[in-house]
């Protein structure tokens, strides 16, 4: 940002003419963050912990008067689809397909049937996650109630660190439902004139490896398979990316 002036999608908020009828508060510059309700009525409306906070972006997390001080060595959150991308090609870099970010995230192992990349088998967490009945109670029992300092966790067999919780990370692939078998293997994913969209609604990206906020009665995307859609255009206190080096097909495949 200093060596080109990006401003992110969350500093600089939606186009109404690309957003149509989207209600107005929701056009202005701000992201996704999770506030701890107290209690939480019947039916789990995701909008009684996720809101929409005008204000909040990479600079200030958790909202207005919030900041990154002492947290230089944190994950970057509340980054849109196009933000990472700009970021990763001005690094001569590329954000990885799906299937790219699950053979890394596997670490060289061939199943991931349990919750094994999150906690270890006596229980313990190995990543950083939720413990407790989200969203009301977290034991906090990895020590950390938001965002970690990379690397506070044990590496994959690959070296790599924090692939499973922290944050969600972006991959190019636009999502559908399920899990299609060409998505462990075909390095681009499915095309967007596949995918069936509502009048008005916004496509949405896989993102992979859960976060902070996933409990075991709650999102629980612990395996390296699993999946989320993200729309495109909206960033959250829990979503972040990692970057790949640019190679051709016949290289990643």
């Amino acid at each position: 940002m200093a060596a080109t002036g990006y401003v992110t999608l969350a500093e600089r908020g939606l186009d109404p003419v690309t957003h149509p009828g989207m209600p107005k508060e929701l056009l202005a510059p701000g992201s996704v963050v999770f506030v701890q309700p107290t209690n939480v009525a019947r039916g789990g409306r995701i909008t009684q912990w996720f809101q929409y906070m005008a204000g909040a972006n990479w600079r200030a997390p958790a909202g207005p008067g919030s900041t990154i001080d002492g947290r230089d060595n944190h994950p970057v959150v509340h980054i849109a689809y196009e933000d990472a991308l700009a970021y990763a090609r001005w690094r001569g870099r590329e954000l990885p397909t799906e299937a790219q970010w699950e053979f890394a995230a596997r670490g060289g192992r061939d199943g991931e049937d349990d919750w094994s990349s999150a906690f270890d088998a006596e229980g313990k967490p190995i990543a950083n996650s939720w413990q407790g009945i989200f969203p009301v109670y977290n034991t906090n029992e990895d020590s950390y109630a938001g965002t970690a300092p990379v690397g506070c966790f044990k590496p994959n067999g690959y070296g790599l660190y924090d692939m499973i919780g922290n944050v969600w990370e972006w991959t190019t692939d636009w999502y559908r439902p399920g899990h299609p078998r060409e998505a462990a293997v075909n390095p681009s994913g499915p095309d967007l004139q596949d995918l069936a969209l509502t009048a008005g609604q916004s496509p949405s990206r896989v993102i992979k490896g859960g976060s902070y906020l996933c409990a075991s009665n709650y999102c629980a995307r612990y395996r390296p398979a699993a999946r989320q859609p993200q729309e495109v255009d909206l960033g959250a206190a829990h979503l972040g990316f990692r970057t790949v080096l640019n190679r051709s097909d016949s290289e990643t495949r």
